[in-house]
């Protein structure tokens, strides 16, 4: 999901890396391209240096995060793109960044990779330790570009959908890559996988 950097649109448009360009796709969001089995009519092309990367999937149904055999929900309201920045919850100065690779759910299948970050405030009880942020980006690679590795994709898929189904546009991410922090107000934090990409956030005070 990319914006022309002289819009100022939420949510932005589906696009295609190609080289130093940016295809529009004609689909209004990624999760309605996967509906449409992954393939939308070519609308219109930008320089790579004139957009802004957004979050592939803004409002997602759900996001599962994988430790091990089993996996807990967070929250898929506090979903950040690329280059935004993080407020610290109130109550701590200062969080952690776990690196985790996820997958974007398709039509029925696997629709791609992206970087996740599972920002953490060690500071905070219970769930308000992981419920702030949740990054993700900057985007999204296919399965013919990149396999995934590590771990058992096919495994912690059927896991998380039994007795449930998957809608397209939901994300599940597996367990912790990287762990690296503490990072405070102020502090730029990047996270890094080859054959995905590096996803940055900027470390802001609470508001």
């Amino acid at each position: 999901m990319f914006t022309p950097r002289e819009r100022d649109l939420e949510r932005g448009w589906p696009g295609r890396l190609d080289g130093d360009r940016v295809i529009q796709l004609a689909a209004q969001t990624l999760q309605a391209f996967f509906t449409g089995g992954g393939d939308a009519r070519e609308h219109d092309v930008h320089a790579l240096a004139d957009v802004v990367l957004r979050a592939p999937v803004l409002h997602p149904g759900a996001v599962r995060m994988f430790d091990g055999d089993d996996f807990h929900f967070t929250n898929p309201s506090s979903i950040l793109g690329p280059d935004e920045e993080l407020r610290l919850p109130a109550g701590a100065d200062h969080v952690e960044a776990h690196l985790r690779l996820a997958v974007v759910i398709g039509a029925g299948q696997i629709g791609g990779f992206t970087l996740l970050n599972d920002w953490h405030a060690p500071q905070l009880p219970g769930a308000k330790a992981s419920d702030f942020g949740t990054s993700m980006g900057p985007v999204v690679v296919t399965p013919d570009e990149f396999d995934g590795g590590e771990p058992d994709w096919r495994a912690l898929l059927d896991r998380a959908e039994e007795s449930t189904r998957f809608f397209p546009g939901d994300i599940v991410a597996g367990p912790v890559i990287a762990r690296s922090g503490p990072h405070r107000a102020g502090d730029t934090v990047e996270v890094e996988l080859e054959g995905v990409g590096a996803l940055r956030n900027y470390v802001a005070a609470p508001s």
